[in-house]
């Protein structure tokens, strides 16, 4: 074949939105002069076997019929798959053209599979497909990812099992061809940001690291003679992604402040210099957690007195992480360890926590940390004391053999979904739990995977944005974690990383809710979606010292100085060293 064109298909299950992106990626090639067509299996056209397909898919009645058998069913789709490639798609890619595909047979075998279809029979109607496929392979296949269905009318269960065929077929067919996961679940905008990136470099034939698209996206939405650039806008400042422009408001920058300041009095206090640590009078007054959300003294004893001392087992350390987090405060932690000695789950009754927890209660203490807003459970687990309807929840995960399940796990999405399936898991609880496990030695997830906003970090985003340009509050932390080199260098501002370490999702996140806190005080006018007012919490210093020790998968332990270095005979020692 002399001339080769390319094929871009476009797979996923229904209500995940990759209809929308392949046709507004279509629009963005043909802006771009790109000679493309899009097509979608089984075909719509009137007209087309495709089309007579489809309508009898989705309306039997129409045609004399009450049932199809499954099998038949996906046999149609084939053939009318057949009828596209020959007559329409392989005339063009055998001319150079583009093709976009809307699903492939991996529609066949992941619906097939999902409705009861029996292998062998949808492997021998695919190896048809192919057969007529000859040598064309995709150029790029993106398998398009959400969370939940935008189509109301899909049940979950049957969504869950249309994910996990995917996956699985995706984890076979990624040696084969190029295949990028993409998940949608921010704005169309940030999706298909996403799909030109990777366009771009099989475009250039280049690895995508060495691909600079960004003059590509802007001129999508842009007129470039009529740019604005953000060094000309100080605190007018505009950004832009594939398709709309972002508006800060003056928050924005104090965001940035903010983080290059509040780390500044992390790295003061670390040295050792006397009080005050900064000279701005809000942050002298109230009280905010660090920069680096591992930083805070909680997250510290976490790492160090929870998570590296004890058994390493998947179920034990689960246990250990989850039954902390749970209250997310230390000297419940500590009241427990005082009675019970190490805490295991092997010795685990839920009548001893229970006796321990019910006591403190009615001594007048507090056993659960105000950080994070906690369901009772009542409803679910039948209790009126909250910490009975966790310590069940705890049991739950544990018989279901969660630990062991999320180890096999390849991604943190996969994780938080996990856990968000189950009573009492919100969004941003799941979230925060499964970046504790991802601390351990239980996962390795890659922490740029995906974030999710939390109350106070949407009044944050709401503060330093007048406008989000279509993006959603998940784009825009990950767009504050891409740009915070730019940013920091812009306003002059000599941000300290974390050894090394540079901002993750999970600290942007935190960073929002840090600043809508500060922003009532040195932005009044400008409110939140909560409409605070002022801050509560006044600071006042700790006496015991922390001696930073870090998960050692992050290679900064060594760097720190001192005894604080990557070696687990130390692990045990932080109480005796004044973690506590």
């Amino acid at each position: 074949m002399p001339r080769q064109g390319k094929l871009f298909v476009f797979e996923g299950p229904d209500g995940a939105g990759k209809s929308t992106v392949a046709n507004t990626f279509k629009e963005y090639l043909t802006s771009q002069g790109v000679d493309c067509s899009l097509f979608a299996f089984p075909g719509k056209a009137p007209g087309s076997l495709g089309f007579l397909i489809y309508e009898l898919h989705h309306d039997l009645p129409k045609f004399g019929l009450t049932d199809i058998n499954p099998t038949s069913l996906q046999l149609l789709h084939i053939a009318a798959h057949i009828d596209q490639i020959e007559n329409q798609i392989l005339p063009l890619l055998r001319d150079g053209k583009t093709v976009i595909l809307d699903r492939y047979w991996w529609s066949t075998w992941v619906y097939g599979l999902t409705n009861g279809v029996n292998k062998r029979s949808l492997e021998l109607m695919i190896g048809l497909e192919l057969h007529h496929w000859q040598s064309f392979l995709p150029t790029l296949l993106f398998l398009i990812d959400r969370n939940t269905s935008l189509r109301e009318d899909m049940a979950v269960e049957f969504w869950n099992k249309l994910k996990a065929n995917y996956y699985d077929l995706f984890a076979v067919e990624k040696h084969k061809y190029p295949i990028q996961l993409i998940n949608n679940d921010g704005s169309v905008a940030s999706t298909v940001n996403a799909v030109v990136h990777w366009w771009a470099a099989s475009n250039q034939d280049k690895q995508k690291d060495s691909v600079n698209t960004e003059p590509l996206l802007e001129q999508l939405s842009l007129d470039l003679k009529e740019k604005k650039t953000l060094n000309s806008l100080p605190s007018e400042a505009y950004f832009y992604t594939a398709l709309s422009p972002i508006k800060p408001t003056e928050v924005f920058d104090t965001y940035w402040y903010f983080a290059a300041e509040r780390q500044e009095i992390f790295f003061r206090k670390f040295e050792g210099r006397s009080s005050p640590w900064t000279q701005d009078p809000i942050l002298l007054r109230h009280k905010f957690t660090n920069a680096y959300r591992a930083s805070d003294r909680v997250s510290q004893y976490l790492i160090g007195n929870v998570i590296y001392t004890g058994d390493q087992s998947p179920e034990e350390l689960f246990f250990r992480i989850l039954l902390f987090k749970v209250f997310n405060k230390i000297s419940t932690w500590e009241l427990l360890e005082s009675q019970l000695g190490s805490i295991t789950y092997s010795e685990y009754t839920f009548e001893k926590y229970d006796h321990i927890l019910t006591e403190a209660l009615n001594s007048g203490l507090r056993i659960f940390s105000a950080a994070y807003i906690m369901p009772s459970g009542s409803s679910t687990f039948g209790s009126s004391k909250k910490h009975r309807n966790y310590l069940k929840l705890l049991e739950l995960l544990i018989n279901d053999e969660v630990p062991k399940r999320i180890t096999e796990m390849r991604s943190m999405r996969s994780a938080f979904e996990l856990l968000r399936s189950y009573p009492l898991m919100g969004d941003f609880l799941a979230y925060q739990y499964v970046t504790d496990i991802n601390y351990s030695t239980l996962t390795d997830f890659p922490e740029s995977e995906f974030v999710i906003p939390g109350p106070g970090a949407r009044d944050g985003i709401q503060k330093c944005f007048r406008d989000l340009g279509g993006l959603n509050e998940m784009d825009i932390i990950k767009m504050m974690t891409e740009r915070q080199e730019k940013e920091f260098s812009r306003l002059g501002l000599e941000f300290k990383s974390l050894w090394g370490r540079p901002l993750q999702y999970i600290d942007c996140q935190n960073l929002f809710c840090e600043v809508d806190k500060y922003a009532r005080v040195a932005h009044p006018s400008i409110s939140g979606k909560s409409n605070r007012k002022r801050i509560k919490q006044i600071y006042t210093a700790k006496k015991e010292p922390i001696k930073y020790w870090y998960p050692p998968k992050w290679g900064i332990n060594q760097l720190i100085g001192g005894e604080v270095q990557n070696d687990p005979s130390i692990r045990g020692r932080n109480r005796e060293r004044g973690m506590g």
